[in-house]
């Protein structure tokens, strides 16, 4: 699956429209009902590819998944293997042809383009895709292309807004349904739906939970997308309520402790999945006085209720009631639940204060 291989075999028939060489395609499938093309590319992405097909399937469908775009296939598993995208992966488990999953490297590859105007899409649908759309694409379906947006626009407009959100703190999210254009997420918004979030739930875990909510929502309005009213009640996104979402980089995993414990806790719960969250912590043995650095992987964490701190020195990590208890700025402290050493599984807290057998642990505070 690659853009020099882009074909369309199965329910696509091929005819001469003149004797020149330009073709025209048609559905063999049904023709009345309109083709829909959907791009995404991780896992999530799968829910609203699910509620896509299961709602083309019905008999009075108003339209059907004419093919699907995604990235190109990756080298996963330390690089040993070149793997479909989790989306691509999930659609030929699900039977869709392969020869109707397409994986431009960049959506403004001719040939690519060449196919999508040959299969003359009335909509195009968007749910983490993952790569810039050009003019070029958004000019060829009829009725435009439609973002599924995990957050509340103008909010958190960009590649990461569900992880900038988490990170901001944020007690109040949602899921956006707007038109593309090529502003970055500035387009008008079809729909949204608010949700209330508590101050556990992982980055992971709310990605999931606004795609499903995203998914319902994108089925509810498509016969409006369809019949061109959506167009025309979408509304404006006002541009100085705009906030950015930027990607994360693999940098800003690091825990530095001179920060207040919610910020840290806020980081942890954002950056779960990937890139996760790292501290290094210095390990004493009392009896030789050696001291070694150890990176640790932060899984789980919580802000400790009270504020007193409870150890002696400043940098002492302590162990109270199933968790490493950091000291952190503001005279804060971090409770660390989960910890992942380099090269090994998921551990909890009292399982690595137990492998310690005895020695001091502090927390590392760069200088």
């Amino acid at each position: 699956m690659n853009s020099s291989s882009l074909m369309l075999r199965r329910f696509l028939c091929f005819a001469a429209s003149t004797p020149s060489s330009s073709t025209t395609l048609c559905f063999s499938s049904n023709r009345n009902r309109k083709p829909l093309v959907f791009l995404g590319s991780p896992q999530v992405s799968a829910t609203v590819l699910d509620a896509l097909l299961d709602a083309s399937g019905a008999p009075d469908s108003l339209f059907e998944v004419a093919a699907i775009v995604t990235q190109p296939p990756s080298r996963k598993d330390r690089g040993k293997k070149l793997l479909p995208s989790p989306l691509a992966q999930h659609a030929l488990d699900r039977g869709f042809p392969s020869d109707l999953i397409f994986t431009p490297t960049r959506a403004g590859e001719d040939m690519f383009l060449s196919t999508l105007r040959a299969l003359q899409p009335e909509l195009c649908i968007t749910a983490a895709y993952g790569n810039i759309l050009p003019s070029k694409f958004l000019n060829i379906p009829t009725l435009g292309t439609v973002n599924i947006h995990p957050s509340l626009l103008p909010l958190y407009r960009g590649a990461a807004p569900v992880q900038r959100a988490l990170q901001d703190g944020v007690r109040e999210t949602g899921v956006s349904l707007a038109f593309t254009v090529r502003a970055l997420d500035a387009g008008p918004v079809i729909a949204s739906e608010k949700m209330e979030i508590d101050d556990h739930i992982k980055a992971p875990d709310l990605l999931a939970l606004l795609f499903s909510k995203g998914s319902k929502l994108l089925i509810h309005q498509l016969p409006y997308i369809f019949d061109g009213s959506a167009k025309l009640k979408a509304q404006p996104q006002d541009d100085s309520k705009a906030t950015l979402a930027p990607k994360i980089s693999a940098e800003e995993s690091w825990l530095s402790f001179d920060q207040e414990a919610v910020a840290l806790h806020n980081k942890v719960r954002a950056f779960a999945g990937w890139p996760g969250t790292r501290a290094k912590v210095v390990v004493v043995d009392n009896k030789n006085g050696h001291h070694n650095m150890l990176e640790l992987k932060i899984i789980t964490t919580k802000v400790c209720s009270h504020s007193n701190n409870p150890v002696n020195q400043a940098d002492d990590i302590s162990f109270q009631k199933g968790a490493l208890v950091f000291p952190c700025g503001g005279s804060t402290l971090l409770e660390v639940l989960e910890i992942q050493l380099p090269g090994k599984k998921v551990m909890n807290a009292a399982a690595f204060w137990n492998g310690l057998r005895g020695q001091q642990l502090q927390r590392f505070v760069d200088e």
